[in-house]
């Protein structure tokens, strides 16, 4: 089942930290190197996380925070908000540790790009690592092509050479 959550207080907070456990553990090194007891760091990444969502990201025109769920789990998740009138920046497209390789990821992604065209034409960015082979292939699978070889974050308006800048687009029916 794939849902949208526009607001934060309906967002379930351990549901969705589930989904990125492995990065935010992964992001304890870069946000709090100093910390030892690994625990205490996830909890502070997963701490800023869920505050970023609640006093920036939802704060956006059109923020969505997508869901694709199987009973009552929450396997993949990404989210969405509106940069220009049908410009979209996409980031965050992440699954469960235990449930990747089975597609979701790319199910998510289809279901997502479904739902937006019931609004019209419209252009879906993200930026996505050269070195994530993975969700590279997911989003070409997904109908996204490679645009510029250099990806640009549209929410904190910086470009990144590791990175590929990616884009969906839909010019209506």
């Amino acid at each position: 089942m794939l849902f949208g959550i526009k607001k934060y207080d309906d967002l379930d907070e351990r549901k969705l930290m589930d989904v990125y456990s492995e990065s935010n553990y992964e992001n304890t090194e870069c946000f709090f190197p100093d910390e030892t007891d690994k625990r205490i760091a996830v909890q502070k990444v997963e701490e800023g996380f869920l505050d970023f969502l609640r006093t920036d990201f939802f704060m956006k025109p059109e923020a969505t925070y997508w869901i694709l769920a199987e009973d009552e789990c929450w396997i993949s998740a990404l989210r969405t908000c509106m940069v220009q009138k049908g410009v979209y920046y996409l980031e965050a497209l992440e699954t469960r540790p235990d449930q990747r390789k089975k597609g979701y990821g790319a199910l998510l992604l289809s279901g997502v790009t479904e739902e937006l065209k019931k609004e019209g034409p419209f252009r879906l960015c993200d930026c996505v690592s050269k070195k994530n082979t993975a969700s590279l292939k997911t989003h070409e699978k997904c109908g996204f092509q490679i645009v510029s070889e250099e990806g640009y974050d549209y929410l904190s308006e910086e470009a990144d050479n590791r990175d590929f800048g990616l884009e969906y687009r839909y010019l209506g029916e």
